[in-house]
């Protein structure tokens, strides 16, 4: 399991590194998704959730642009051991779909699959396709699926270059809040 200062860290050693095929950094896009949340007034575990939806990237390193090369580093689930016990299942869950919201969302609004980068569309295509009617209607009866489409809509605008937000200390004070109590 992280703590937050692993997080920090892990942030200060990678958060430089490119986001694959888009005009921002790890960072940069972290710290995107999480204003874009709480500039919509989502609470301090959707905002985490933002924050750390794509921190699976930093732990499981598969070089620059992985999609390019056929690969689906399933991010989405390799972070989810170094955060839970950290963080309540409300965080967990919007991470762990936030990969399925899009398919979804291809499924269910006409004009979302076109203003996916290019990247998006490689990766959506690994991750399993777009859903069926049905799959779709079982992801919404998942635990916190609403959620997690709130996440990928976020996750899908934060990659603009030099857009100015809080720091990642903002962001971690709001994380502190929304930690599971020791034992919990």
């Amino acid at each position: 399991m992280l703590t937050l200062h692993d997080i920090e860290n892990l942030f200060a050693r990678r958060g430089a590194e490119q986001y694959s095929g888009e005009p921002v950094t790890q960072l940069e896009h972290a710290l995107q998704s999480a204003c874009l949340a709480e500039q919509e007034g989502a609470d301090d575990a959707l905002v985490t959730a933002a924050l750390l939806h794509d921190i699976g990237h930093l732990l499981n390193d598969q070089g620059e642009t992985p999609t390019l090369r056929g690969i689906d580093d399933r991010h989405q689930f390799h972070a989810l051991p170094f955060l839970r016990g950290l963080f309540p299942d409300r965080v967990l869950d919007a991470i762990a779909w936030h990969v399925d919201a899009k398919r979804y969302l291809c499924a269910t609004r006409p004009d979302y699959w076109a203003a996916l980068s290019d990247d998006s569309k490689r990766s959506l295509v690994l991750q399993g396709g777009v859903f069926s009617d049905e799959e779709a209607m079982r992801f919404m009866q998942r635990p916190h699926a609403q959620e997690a489409v709130r996440l990928r809509l976020w996750d899908d605008t934060a990659k603009q270059a030099d857009l100015a937000t809080p720091d990642l200390p903002h962001y971690l004070a709001r994380a502190r809040r929304c930690m599971l109590a020791p034992g919990a």
